[in-house]
């Protein structure tokens, strides 16, 4: 499959971009959803360009376990709201540790660590994207996105995280546009599945 490596690239960035305007009041939801859209349509375009399935597959299940964290954290805080209607406090109540405030404080502290433990999972995979596009492009910014990305996740429970992960996307935008073309890619002669090199085909063959 023919890919355009400067489009691939260009779009990668772009969608981080993107991703990191999400952070914008009112619009930024749309602008994020639109980003992590071309996010991942490059990916399986330099998937295809560096003929290593992984970039796509890891980045796609990055994704998936950050949609997992956010419904675990809509979930709790639902039933969190629930159970504080129920017992009265949004209503003037005297707060008082009932059965139903208890259970949905339990609630919401369960549905955080939910998505705290699938959040470090989405950055672990994120980080080995990075960690493979590094490698194949020699982008060192790359790498270096992917090791704040994933501290960053580790951190955000003490706040201080949500700053490294800012930065770890400002890193995958310089490396994303500042990436090169492969062109020393060694060639990897097809075999006949012995092991054995197969001979060129003739014209006539």
């Amino acid at each position: 499959m023919n890919v355009n490596f400067q489009y691939s690239k260009t779009l990668a960035g772009e969608g981080a971009i993107l991703l990191l305007l999400g952070l914008v009041p009112t619009v930024g939801w749309v602008l994020g959803i639109v980003g992590i859209v071309l996010l991942l349509k490059a990916m399986k375009e330099l998937s295809y360009y560096y003929q290593d399935e992984s970039i796509y597959k890891d980045a796609w299940t990055g994704l998936k376990y950050y949609i997992v964290a956010l419904i675990a954290i809509g979930v709790a805080v639902g039933i969190g709201i629930v159970s504080f209607a129920a017992a009265g406090l949004f209503a003037g109540a005297t707060f008082t540790l009932t059965a139903g405030v208890i259970g949905g404080i339990i609630s919401i502290l369960s549905g955080l660590v939910v998505a705290f433990i699938f959040y470090v999972l989405a950055a672990g995979h994120l980080r080995k994207v990075f960690n493979t596009l590094s490698q194949k492009s020699g982008e060192h910014n790359l790498e270096t996105a992917g090791t704040l990305l994933w501290i960053g996740s580790i951190l955000t429970i003490i706040g201080v995280g949500l700053i490294l992960i800012f930065i770890s996307w400002m890193f995958a935008i310089v490396g994303f546009f500042s990436m090169k073309p492969n062109e020393y890619q060694p060639y990897t002669a097809p075999t006949n599945g012995n092991g054995y090199t197969q001979p060129p085909k003739s014209p006539d063959q």
